[in-house]
């Protein structure tokens, strides 16, 4: 779940970047982009300094599209978000290539270049930005191989009611467990429920309420909390402490 703290974003970022695929990833463009040595870079740099230099960019640049990413999309509407994001990724790029040459070249750009450079660079980001929204989606999309294994929770549940889930709410010490085919009354507590959802993308949004995101049909404000119609059965509330969580997986309007 994400949240307003600066410094629980910060751990989020340092756990994501310290991922291996993601290290070794950003390790291997640097490297072809240090053995290509685009933009006259071979000419001015020999090949270890010169890898230490995109690797920087590299890193630098995809740490300011995770940010911009994370920052935006949630108060971004999904119409044209992507355009957004490239144009502030383009830009945030632009600015950092512009002082790393400064500090490692002492060049700056001419006056007449430097409205190019920033459209170029602006351009690169967003094509860059709208592929990889498409790749995500196409993803997200296609069904893999071999059937997801049905939520360890659903095994609690008579067999006219295992379905796929739609909430789980508290009840004193029982977890009401919502499917597309009904509801059942489990003993249970509701952090254990959530251990037991398996695949199923979800979101706890209440103290005492958790959601399958696909089930979530509209969402509504209602003073400093929301509400969420779900596709069976009853509303589901949105706690003030949850709605940034919420805003994050885009439950919620703007």
């Amino acid at each position: 779940m994400t949240t307003n703290d600066p410094q629980s974003a910060l751990r989020r970022w340092g756990h994501h970047i310290g991922q291996p695929a993601v290290v070794v990833t950003l390790a291997g463009l640097s490297a072809i982009l240090a053995l290509i040595g685009p933009f006259g870079t071979d000419r001015v740099l020999g090949l270890v300094p010169r890898f230490g230099y995109w690797a920087v960019l590299v890193a630098a640049s995809y740490a300011i599209g995770y940010w911009a990413s994370a920052v935006l999309n949630p108060v971004l509407p999904r119409r044209g978000a992507v355009i957004w994001i490239g144009l502030v990724i383009g830009l945030g790029v632009s600015v950092f290539v512009v002082a790393l040459n400064y500090a490692v070249f002492s060049f700056l750009p001419d006056r007449g270049d430097f409205p190019r450079f920033v459209a170029t660079v602006v351009a690169i980001s967003i094509i860059i930005t709208l592929v990889l929204d498409v790749a995500d989606r196409q993803t997200r999309s296609v069904p893999s191989d071999e059937e997801a294994p049905p939520a360890p929770l659903l095994d609690r549940l008579p067999l006219e009611k295992r379905a796929p889930l739609v909430a789980l709410s508290v009840e004193d010490h029982y977890v009401r467990v919502r499917t597309t085919k009904g509801e059942e009354m489990v003993l249970m507590r509701l952090t254990d429920a959530i251990r037991e959802v398996g695949a199923t993308a979800g979101l706890q949004v209440h103290r005492s309420h958790w959601v399958a995101l696909d089930a979530v049909r509209s969402a509504r404000r209602e003073g400093d909390r929301a509400i969420l119609t779900m596709s069976h059965g009853g509303d589901i509330p949105v706690s003030r402490s949850r709605l940034a969580d919420a805003k994050s997986a885009r439950l919620l309007p703007r």
